[in-house]
């Protein structure tokens, strides 16, 4: 083969490549995005779209009582506020059922700094920071870093725009 015809071959088939790597590329960030949003942004309390549980089926009395995030057993599950909610042990769930407006996450578990902005974006159990004694939960750790940063500010604008918000999601 030619060195002319090398050069030929090239420059028909190179945006023929360049346009594959381009879709491949949007197509792995899509598939990226499904994989990692997985709760639902349309119910007032975020819950994992795929298993139904409240926050991804994490114990919401385990930060407080364990400091770190602790994933609930199918054990020990209530229903309240609409959803399946799962507890480490039977302790977590008595307490739960007894003060679901405290170890209930805030904001029903969506990012305290979106809701502030009027946004619902679904916190990730991960991201965590209690604040007079209420649990939140974050979307990115910016958003985590900001708030504990100044949470009063955050709460205020926040609780200023759930009611409103919260209208806007499906119970």
């Amino acid at each position: 083969m030619t060195a002319q015809r090398q050069q030929r071959i090239q420059q028909r088939y190179r945006p023929l490549f360049r346009r594959r790597i381009a879709f491949l590329a949007l197509l792995a960030v899509l598939v990226a995005q499904g994989f990692t949003a997985h709760a639902a942004i349309t119910e007032r309390i975020v819950t994992d779209r795929f298993s139904g549980l409240a926050i991804g089926g994490f114990d919401p009395v385990a930060y407080f009582v364990d400091s770190q995030p602790v994933q609930g057993l199918e054990d020990f599950e209530a229903w309240q506020d609409g959803v399946v909610w799962r507890f480490h042990n039977d302790g977590n769930r008595a307490s739960f059922l007894a003060h679901p407006e405290i170890y209930g996450p805030q904001f029903g578990g969506y990012d305290p700094t979106d809701v502030a902005r009027g946004v619902a974006v679904a916190g990730n159990p991960g991201l965590w920071f209690i604040s007079d004694q209420r649990l939140f939960l974050f979307s990115r750790e910016a958003s985590r870093d900001a708030f504990v940063a100044n949470p009063g500010r955050y709460v205020q604008r926040a609780n200023a725009r759930w009611q409103v918000l919260k209208q806007g999601l499906s119970r």
